[in-house]
């Protein structure tokens, strides 16, 4: 049985012009142009089937911007002061960081974030972890193009 075609078929269309503005614009950032590639080609998944980023659902501009802003209202309420995180070199050494965006999510609150507020030795634009519940902030990738290229190498579909 050939597992892929639910993942794909679970993508949805290309995001438009607007919806990656609109996100940008929510964020207070400048997407990096491999990340709005990708949107450029599928706008995350609907979340109907298993999610495709070894298990993480792809989040659609819409739904980045919502776990973003979860993030942020617990950061902003104090809800992170007494976490020590353990960061990988080049990543800050926060529990979160407005500066994150989560491009994936595995509905218990764990994400792939685009970093666009490493720290020294780290590049802008780098995919790192965030966890919901343990402090490991690991770097996945020195850009979400390398990231993807590196997940598309090693995955079946």
């Amino acid at each position: 049985m050939d597992l892929r075609w639910p993942l794909l078929d679970d993508l949805n269309p290309p995001a438009t012009d607007a919806d990656i503005a609109a996100l940008a614009q929510q964020l207070g950032a400048t997407l990096p142009a491999d990340y709005v590639q990708v949107l450029q080609q599928h706008n995350g998944q609907r979340g109907l089937a298993d999610g495709l980023f070894d298990g993480q659902e792809f989040l659609s501009t819409q739904n980045v911007f919502a776990q973003w802003q979860i993030w942020q209202q617990l950061h902003d309420a104090g809800r992170f002061k007494a976490r020590r995180p353990s960061p990988a070199p080049g990543v800050r050494g926060d529990w979160w960081n407005p500066r994150w965006i989560p491009f994936t999510h595995d509905g218990s609150g764990n994400h792939r974030c685009i970093d666009l507020a490493p720290a020294e030795g780290g590049t802008v634009g780098q995919v790192i972890t965030v966890w919901h519940d343990t402090g490991e902030r690991a770097l996945e990738g020195a850009s979400f193009g390398d990231w993807f290229t590196r997940w598309r190498e090693r995955s079946p579909t």
